[in-house]
């Protein structure tokens, strides 16, 4: 009898093994710090943010450009690694993209307007986002996390972890995304 309930035990044990190895990973394989684009491309999630002026920040302002949506705090050295190629990001592309990067920080503007002015941040757009609510929005599992969403307000695909924006392979991706006739 033991040894019945042994082989059962085993049988059931090979069965879950080869269900679990047969079953499709939900997410694909994470690269850090690299583009994966989106299987299927889906609307971007309504999002809107306070600028540094206190002025609104909404995705769906954005429309029409493509848009690296980066999400980041002043404590996450990643982040701050990432920060410039950012910058030089907008610098290259130009009219055609909008870079938002939007800070996870309690403190909200106290905390994150010097630390914009200590690195010269003034070509991307600086949003807050004091409650993390873009974090639970796009189920991000670190910082910095990267949306990019076309034109088309569709999400193109994601970065996690800190990328090398201004490389020559990031903007051959970027490029390729693109609006045709981009508004200035």
């Amino acid at each position: 009898m033991t040894s019945c309930r042994i082989v059962v035990a085993i049988l059931v044990l090979l069965a879950s093994a080869v269900g679990a190895a047969a079953q499709a990973p939900s997410e694909p394989d994470i690269k850090l710090g690299e583009f994966i684009p989106a299987a299927t491309p889906q609307p971007a999630p309504e999002m809107s943010f306070d600028g540094l002026d206190g002025k609104p920040l909404a995705l769906a302002d954005l429309k029409g450009k493509l848009v690296v949506l980066n999400l980041w705090a002043t404590w996450c050295q990643p982040c701050l690694k990432e920060m410039p190629s950012l910058e030089q990001l907008e610098a290259r592309l130009g009219p055609g993209l909008v870079v938002l990067a939007v800070s996870e920080d309690r403190g909200g503007a106290d905390v994150v307007t010097p630390f914009v002015a200590k690195l010269g941040l003034d070509k991307i757009q600086i949003g807050l986002d004091p409650k993390s609510n873009a974090i639970h929005a796009l189920d991000a599992r670190g910082l910095p996390t990267s949306l990019v969403v076309g034109p088309d307000g569709n999400v193109a695909g994601k970065v996690e972890g800190a990328a090398e924006w201004d490389s020559d392979r990031m903007i051959d991706v970027l490029t390729k995304l693109m609006p045709v006739n981009p508004a200035r």
